[in-house]
């Protein structure tokens, strides 16, 4: 099994990959189109600002790349939010996977919202072994509005996506990698899918 791990200079990839060696599965860090093109699995993890992060992405390519991958995918964090149409953080366009928008949270909330919260409302078989109002890791001052391809949510001020999935793409807010066994769980499900 080849699990590739997108390294465009905006992630925490290094415990993505501990996470996964600790599931018995080693991960290739990589930018490289064929690398990512032949994998069985890809992860595109991310940590930072939108427009930025895009701007990297656009660099080596890769915004080109990513929609077109046929294998199951993995958003994390930013990730997720640069699969969605838009995001309000530096008024950023995505790649357009998921047909959502990412809004700022409001000044009336402590931003970002840092640590444990509970996802609800289950949908995917990518949540297998998982119970509602599981607790997850997050740190975000961005979301991604509740839409058609919601397979989980989270409350914050409001309720919003805290995963989402279309066809082979999925995409969580939480950082499975730092979730303790449950998370762990959502990256051995992904890897079996």
């Amino acid at each position: 099994m080849k699990i590739v791990i997108i390294d465009y200079g905006a992630g925490n990839i290094k415990s993505i990959q501990f996470a996964l060696k600790r599931l018995g599965f080693d991960a290739i860090l990589s930018s490289n189109p064929d690398e990512i093109l032949s994998a069985d699995k890809v992860i595109f993890p991310g940590v930072g600002e939108a427009s930025n992060a895009m701007r990297k992405l656009k660099e080596n390519a890769l915004d080109t790349l990513i929609p077109n991958l046929k294998q199951p995918v993995l958003g994390i964090c930013l990730g997720m939010q640069l699969l969605c149409d838009h995001s309000e953080e530096g008024n950023t366009d995505g790649l357009g996977i998921f047909n959502v928008s990412v809004k700022r949270f409001s000044k009336e909330v402590k931003v970002p919202q840092m640590g444990w919260n509970t996802i609800t409302n289950l949908k995917s078989t990518l949540f297998k072994g998982i119970r509602d109002q599981e607790y997850m890791y997050l740190v975000h001052s961005y979301y991604a509005e509740l839409c058609d391809e919601t397979i989980s949510s989270t409350n914050y001020e409001l309720n919003y996506s805290s995963a989402l999935q279309k066809d082979n793409f999925y995409g969580v807010q939480f950082h499975p990698e730092k979730s303790s066994s449950a998370g762990e769980q959502i990256l051995k499900n992904f890897i079996e899918l």
